[in-house]
């Protein structure tokens, strides 16, 4: 009895010996080569441009269409300066959605009352601080627009202070440092990196910071329709493609006329530009680029957000197959 035991196991172990290995498929698809050299070479390119500053960059890109994302620090915090005005934004659309607000209402910026639907184009396409801070109030606050982040699933990006109370922490004693629109008029690009020095504090500070990732899923949630109804989602992309600030970051070396829908934001030792860029095929990827603790100027940080976004434009325009091997 005990030998025919024996003979049995032996005959089991001979059968799992001789059977054909699973094949690839079994254990998910096969990464297309072609497809993994054209994504290596890109993120080699993010590390390049890196390389570029002193300080840190945090890039990510998402294809809409697959979900498809690569990211250089892409769970990494930044600060996101004026970006944050993109989620002011949406959560005022999101009370229009509900009933409770109206374009036409009218709200005090210095003094002066002022439609929303105004004080909205002057936030997203000059970047316009008290028109912000006028919408910010409305919403009822920084922990609204935050509580509101939270509820379409998108975590990583907290908003924590209104503008004028981001700029006072983020101020640099004796800079002279005011918001983005200040900061790219009537200056020289030596007189402004003279003023433009990082605070490393501000920098470190977890209030008002999203990731790059963050703020991907914020822009793709607005995007996608996940956010809002229908037709906010379209004035809200209309209103970010009509930005007025940043004509050196993301647009700058894409071809002309392709569509950008973006928000920028500016600081000492910061520059950042978030958006959404159409593809000439009518796909879109969502792009996230943060620059912060930057020393080297606000030409060198434009520039890295630019060929960042030419280096994804072509990516994703050039590699549209997503398919396995």
């Amino acid at each position: 009895m005990p030998r025919l035991r024996t003979a049995s196991r032996y005959c089991a172990f001979l059968a799992l010996f001789l059977a054909p290995l699973p094949t690839a498929d079994a254990f998910g698809p096969t990464p297309n080569p072609v497809q993994q050299s054209a994504e290596s070479r890109l993120m080699g390119e993010f590390a390049r441009f890196a390389t570029l500053t002193d300080g840190t960059v945090g890039i990510a890109v998402r294809d809409l269409s697959t979900g498809e994302t690569l990211a250089y620090n892409g769970d990494t915090l930044f600060p996101m300066a004026s970006t944050y005005k993109v989620a002011v934004a949406a959560k005022i659309f999101s009370l229009l959605d509900a009933g409770s607000l109206s374009l036409d209402e009218k709200l005090t910026r210095l003094g002066h009352p002022l439609p929303v639907r105004t004080l909205l184009e002057m936030s997203l396409t000059q970047s316009d601080n008290e028109a912000t801070d006028a919408l910010v109030a409305r919403t009822g606050g920084p922990q609204a627009v935050n509580d509101w982040v939270r509820s379409i699933g998108v975590r990583n990006l907290r908003v924590d202070s209104n503008t004028r109370d981001l700029l006072a922490r983020a101020k640099v004693a004796g800079s002279g440092f005011g918001d983005e629109s200040a900061m790219e008029a009537g200056l020289s690009a030596a007189q402004r990196d003279a003023r433009d020095m990082p605070n490393l504090g501000f920098a470190m500070d977890p209030r008002d910071t999203a990731t790059p990732r963050a703020m991907d899923d914020l822009l793709v949630a607005i995007r996608t329709g996940k956010a809002l109804k229908p037709q906010s989602t379209a004035m809200l992309l209309s209103i970010m493609e009509r930005c007025k600030t940043g004509k050196d970051r993301l647009r700058a070396m894409l071809p002309p006329g392709t569509r950008i829908a973006h928000k920028t934001g500016t600081l000492n030792g910061i520059g950042n530009d978030v958006g959404i860029i159409t593809l000439p095929d009518g796909r879109l990827f969502a792009i996230t680029v943060f620059v912060m603790k930057d020393y080297k100027g606000h030409q060198m940080r434009d520039r890295i957000m630019a060929e960042a976004a030419r280096a994804a434009y072509d990516y994703f325009l050039f590699a549209p197959d997503r398919h396995t091997a």
